[in-house]
């Protein structure tokens, strides 16, 4: 299964989200690929400082911030059991690419109406993707919340009846999450990090339970 984290609007966590699912899939032996396709190339400096922290590489982690993704994606898929793509920002034919590439498209927003509104173009994108793509599959994920907030709450109810809907599974506002991609660490390598993992297992269960795979390929 190829799965890409994909958003519009920057700052949405779509590089923790990717780095801590293909770590918690490859934390259950499965083979797992990441591909960072976001310019500034977070994944691959959190990549570098594992390195040099001395930790064990769980994942590979490959560069691919070129529009000729959707056909390189699916070569690195046939050695993996998962594929991971953290996509860019803003970037139109990048971001279609992933698009084309793709099995599965989760699409990050936090609990605000600017993340609602920003979104929009993210799912016209998908829309033209499917032309192409009819099988293309995509969620929201709701992320850095405070699940008792009104505005959490709120979000997720109207997610909850949207096209693409929104999973059930939600990620909160954790300093685990930083302190862990600061370390070149996965949340599941956290000794004081049980519920940030708690939520990452979660989100990697929902995700698996969809059935979606690469039959149509």
């Amino acid at each position: 299964m190829i799965v890409a984290l994909l958003n519009q609007k920057g700052g949405v966590g779509k590089t923790t989200l990717a780095l801590n699912l293909a770590g918690e899939w490859a934390g259950k032996g499965k083979r797992v690929t990441l591909i960072d396709a976001d310019p500034q190339g977070s994944a691959l400096d959190w990549s570098q400082q594992r390195s040099r922290e001395g930790l064990a590489r769980t994942l590979g982690v490959v560069g691919l911030a070129r529009d000729t993704l959707h056909r390189e994606a699916p070569e690195l898929a046939r050695e993996a059991d998962h594929v991971v793509i953290d996509g860019p920002p803003r970037v139109a034919g990048l971001m279609r690419s992933a698009l084309l590439a793709a099995d599965l498209v989760l699409i990050p927003v936090q609990p605000s109406p600017l993340d609602g509104w920003a979104s929009a173009e993210m799912l016209a994108l998908v829309a033209e993707a499917r032309i192409y793509r009819p099988e293309l599959a995509a969620r929201f994920v709701l992320n850095r919340c405070a699940a008792r907030t009104v505005l959490a709450r709120e979000t997720a109810e109207t997610l909850a009846d949207h096209d693409p809907p929104a999973l059930a599974a939600t990620i909160g506002q954790r300093i685990a999450f930083a302190a862990a991609a600061q370390s070149g660490r996965l949340v599941r390598e956290l000794e004081d990090a049980a519920a940030a993992a708690g939520e990452i297992t979660a989100l990697t269960h929902e995700i698996e339970r969809l059935g979606i795979g690469r039959a149509a390929r």
